[in-house]
């Protein structure tokens, strides 16, 4: 995760803007301030390669707010993008009044999410501050073990501030419509990615010119006429849909959790309680209702676990990497073959088997196994079907 390889992955996957990353730490600010230069108003591109179509990179950075409200301990994640480099470097001296900014990119300050946001908009009004992943159990505002049950309780007469909400990866947008407080904000979905390879399992798809001031207004306003939809990773695939005991091997769903009492039947302690139960608990809508003003959503499956599974082996293996490269260099981008494809083009270059895959992933016709208590979940689009037909029409 350096500035080149974020940028050589973010073309291969199909995403025109990136966020940076851990503006806070003094010495990737100063990496950065080496390696990108301002090519257009609040985007950036490298140095060495500006060409047009190369991606442009957006200052971003997260937060690990800690601390005590209403006698409890709050965890909340809270994500911030700025328009300038020179914003970082203001925001980020204010922030090491607060705390160790080289303990960790994403560092851990004493300091109340309210209070955080007072003091990035005073020094850039044109921040966007979005709360982080606002579902997980463990470090959100809505979190089911450290959070708040309404993001007034959170941050006071300061909410309507906030740029955008960030569902995260074990929740999508028709999850988040449950609750109608929620409707006044974008829900943006990020790839929260820590590694190349998880760059653009969630992205944003919006029809903007590369300029941070039309971003910000397209996103702060919900225009929908431009913020057009968003794609999402299968949230029960994120780490914490479901319920339950990772070390006990207990997955429960909510009505599983209720009729438990909440308590793990391994161990007897209480059970993580997972994003699902959560929206559940604070919802005052129906599944399945719209609200007027939503932003849709599409969802996908990263392009290397479809290949994993057509050709029955691992995402990382050597086999995936080459029909992964042959396909970006035919289709031009990852998000190019999840979503333009056709058939007949899969099928010429990586078999039947392929473009079956292709079709039942848009589809949804998907085995999943919904993740929890930290454990990711497992989606299978064959569920045991055999790929000894089309072995030799692969390669």
């Amino acid at each position: 995760m350096i500035p080149e390889i974020i940028s050589q992955t973010a073309k291969i996957k199909g995403i025109d803007i990136v966020g940076t990353g851990d503006f806070t730490h003094p010495l990737w600010l100063n990496e950065l301030k080496n390696k990108l230069v301002e090519t257009e108003n609040g985007l950036y591109q490298l140095k060495e390669n500006q060409d047009r179509n190369s991606p442009r990179f957006i200052v971003s950075g997260e937060i690990s707010n800690i601390y005590s409200r209403a006698g409890q301990t709050r965890r909340v994640h809270n994500l911030i993008i700025l328009p300038s480099l020179q914003s970082a470097e203001k925001i980020s001296h204010r922030l090491s009044l607060e705390g160790n900014l080289l303990s960790d990119g994403r560092p851990m300050l004493g300091l109340d999410s309210e209070e955080l946001l007072k003091i990035v908009l005073e020094i850039e009004p044109k921040a966007m501050f979005i709360p982080a992943h606002i579902w997980t159990p463990w470090y959100s505002v809505f979190g089911s073990m450290s959070g708040f049950n309404s993001l007034e309780e959170a941050f006071g007469q300061n909410t309507k501030y906030l740029a955008a909400l960030e569902t995260g990866l074990s929740s999508d947008p028709a999850m988040n419509w449950r609750l109608s407080a929620l409707d006044p904000f974008s829900l943006v979905s990020n790839s929260d990615a820590h590694s190349p390879e998880h760059l653009g399992r969630e992205v944003n798809v919006l029809e903007v010119a590369f300029d941070y001031d039309e971003l910000f207004n397209v996103i702060k306003n919900k225009d929908k006429n431009r913020f057009l939809y968003t794609i999402e990773f299968y949230p029960e695939e994120g780490k914490y849909h479901y319920d339950g005991h990772r070390l006990c091997g207990v997955c429960f769903s909510p009505a599983e959790t209720k009729k438990h009492q909440g308590l793990c039947p391994v161990c007897g302690r209480p059970l993580t309680i997972g994003v699902l139960s959560r929206v559940e608990a604070l919802a005052d809508r129906n599944s399945g209702e719209i609200p007027a003003n939503a932003i849709p959503f599409k969802k996908l499956v990263p392009l290397k676990e479809i290949l994993a599974e057509v050709l029955e082996t691992k995402p990382a293996s050597k086999k995936v990497s080459e029909l992964y490269h042959k396909l970006i260099d035919y289709f031009g981008s990852e998000f190019k073959v999840l979503l333009e494809a056709q058939s007949n083009d899969l099928e010429r270059i990586g078999g039947e088997r392929l473009a079956e895959a292709l079709s039942r992933v848009r589809e949804g016709k998907l085995t999943i196994r919904p993740g929890y208590d930290g454990e990711y979940g497992q989606i299978k689009i064959f569920n045991g079907e055999s790929n000894s037909q089309n072995q030799g029409v692969l390669f």
